[in-house]
């Protein structure tokens, strides 16, 4: 008896001191309520709400999720958050209402669109110092880093224009027109493609990253819904990068687009005002955020539906994986 109990409590104390597995999450900034709506993956509720600076819009995890970035946008800052905690650890400067940034594979350096100062900023995070900025068209927002982190790409929403930098020199070798309004940029197909969407001139154009010479363009119509309101925003690629889901805005419909043949195969209902999203680690859920109904859609990747939604801050806006 006394060898059972023995046992059982060596047993109890090893459960407790086990590791208690961390479940996935989806972080949403919310720039009206300044603060951050942390979804869990396994029961798809809110978990947790943490406060941060002022407008939070991009958000983005270091490569070992330790420290999370968020352009606070009103604050003129990007704030690095503990995500265990939700405590900030401190502030980069970032210039001027920063918008939306990306970090270079080196997991140091984050590429920042300034969209008061026309310029990109780009900031050592672990000296914590600005080591460049480079002028770039006017009103910059969507940022991408190409996967050998040779270029960077900012859009400018007034320039109508992809700037093409060059990651060493830190300089612009390359200027390209889009359409009307570019907001979001992905680097596919291993890094030989940049996409850039343009919200009012409702497309996505596709290029050549060796050439910067246009290679398609992919145009949407919603049933129902007026042209103007059809809006291509954030976009993200399934794991093999055969099918591209993108969020049209106010059309309030995600679009479901074949990589390869730049056709769009369908269209999914979501909330109000989609503008950006975040896959689940498996990538068989896709998170959607619904700026004016204030809300998270949760999409069946398999089936192409709506299957939730999820209530989150005012105006949620960024997206990121916790995994």
């Amino acid at each position: 008896m006394a060898l059972s109990r023995l046992l059982t409590a060596t047993a109890l104390v090893a459960l407790m001191s086990a590791p208690v597995a961390q479940a996935a999450e989806i972080w949403v900034t919310n720039e009206k309520d300044d603060t951050i709506s942390v979804i869990d993956i396994a029961t798809l509720e809110v978990t947790r709400t943490i406060p941060t600076g002022e407008r939070p819009r991009g958000i983005t995890f270091s490569k070992d999720f330790s420290r999370v970035y968020i352009c606070a946008s009103d604050s003129d800052t990007v704030q690095v958050m503990d995500p265990e905690t939700g405590k900030i650890l401190h502030e980069l400067p970032s210039g001027e209402d920063p918008e939306q940034f990306v970090l270079h594979p080196n997991d140091r350096h984050l590429y920042i669109a300034n969209e008061d100062d026309a310029v990109t900023t780009v900031v050592d995070t672990e000296t914590r110092t600005v080591i460049a900025q480079i002028n770039v068209g006017i009103e910059p927002e969507g940022m991408a880093v190409s996967p050998d982190g040779r270029i960077a790409i900012t859009t400018s929403e007034t320039t109508n224009m992809a700037h093409w930098i060059d990651t060493e020199t830190r300089k612009l070798f390359a200027n390209t027109l889009v359409d009307s309004r570019p907001r979001h940029a992905e680097f596919a197909a291993g890094g030989k493609e940049l996409w850039v969407s343009s919200e009012i001139g409702g497309t996505i154009t596709v290029f050549e990253t060796e050439t910067q010479a246009e290679k398609g363009k992919i145009r949407f119509e919603v049933k129902g819904v007026h042209p103007d309101r059809v809006q291509p925003v954030g976009f993200e690629f399934t794991a093999d990068e055969k099918t591209v889901f993108v969020a049209l805005g106010p059309s309030n419909h995600v679009a479901v687009v074949n990589a390869e043949t730049l056709e769009v195969e369908d269209y999914i209902l979501v909330g109000r005002r989609v503008w950006h999203m975040a896959f689940s680690p498996d990538k068989s859920m896709l998170f959607t955020t619904n700026g004016v109904s204030g809300d998270v859609t949760v999409i069946d990747v398999a089936k192409r539906e709506a299957i939730k939604s999820i209530k989150v801050g005012r105006f949620p806006w960024g997206a990121a994986l916790r995994p």
